[in-house]
């Protein structure tokens, strides 16, 4: 099986989590699956910042770029988070490398907005790397950096690289591990699976949180695009990606149906 993980930067600030993550990651790649593994880094990237004395100002949920920001971004990302799970996943008796969209230009982007500063909407992806890593038995960890047409670099969003890496790649599932153990309803009950309507709903009257809201409205993209399966779950609940594999009912699942505005 084919398929994306993207794991949130706060799970990744947990060397207990990450290290069991880890060991599943490498799992899965031993038993045969191709897995791609995409990640964040926010919190670490602000607590960083504050240290730093850089002051972070954000615009419609996107962090504004500046190049000392930029900067900041691909030592934290790139050099710190990524650099700890790919660790972590050889540690666990997996291979793993280490990569940023930039790399062989997997991901190209374009900049999103003068305001924002160098953060990048995502215009292209190139996915021959990944197939060639995953498919010689490799777990890619891929850090959200990507490159523009003149070799300039982009912040761009998480999630959303997640969903155009699992669109390319035409993978089978697309999972993302969160600190949450999925989408909840008004009542903060777990919500088994949800179509894109209902999702929209959530949106609209405030029920999911921002960050939840920013998930949802990846997972509708993913589903919109042809994704057969995208779920969110918590990435710190034992054996989640096996349980998930293996058919157990984990998360919330988001399915097909009425579609939603992009």
């Amino acid at each position: 099986m084919k398929l994306l993980v993207k794991l949130g930067g706060t799970l990744l600030d947990s060397s207990e989590t990450r290290c069991r993550l880890a060991q599943q990651l490498a799992g899965l790649a031993e038993r045969g699956h191709r897995v791609v593994v995409v990640h964040g880094g926010g919190k670490r990237l602000s607590r960083y910042l504050a240290v730093q004395g850089i002051q972070s100002r954000f615009v419609n949920g996107f962090r504004v770029t500046t190049p000392e920001i930029l900067d900041a971004v691909v030592k934290v990302l790139a050099g710190e988070v990524n650099v700890e799970l790919v660790t972590a996943i050889q540690q666990a008796g997996g291979r793993a490398v280490g990569l940023t969209g930039a790399d062989d230009g997997l991901v190209e982007a374009v900049q999103l907005s003068p305001e924002l500063g160098a953060v990048g909407r995502i215009e292209r992806v190139r996915p021959a790397l990944l197939d060639l890593l995953t498919g010689n038995g490799y777990v890619p960890v891929v850090a959200c950096l990507a490159a523009g047409a003149q070799g300039e670099l982009f912040n761009v969003n998480a999630d959303q690289m997640a969903v155009a890496c699992t669109v390319h790649l035409q993978a089978d599932r697309l999972i993302f591990l969160t600190d949450v153990e999925g989408v909840l309803d008004e009542q903060k009950r777990l919500i088994p699976e949800l179509d894109a309507a209902r999702a929209e709903e959530l949106i609209h009257t405030g029920v999911a949180s921002r960050g939840m809201e920013a998930k949802l409205k990846a997972c509708a993209s993913a589903v919109r695009q042809g994704v057969p399966e995208v779920r969110i779950a918590a990435g710190a609940r034992p054996n989640v990606l096996p349980d998930l594999l293996g058919g157990q009912t984990v998360g919330t699942a988001l399915v097909a149906g009425a579609p939603v505005a992009p």
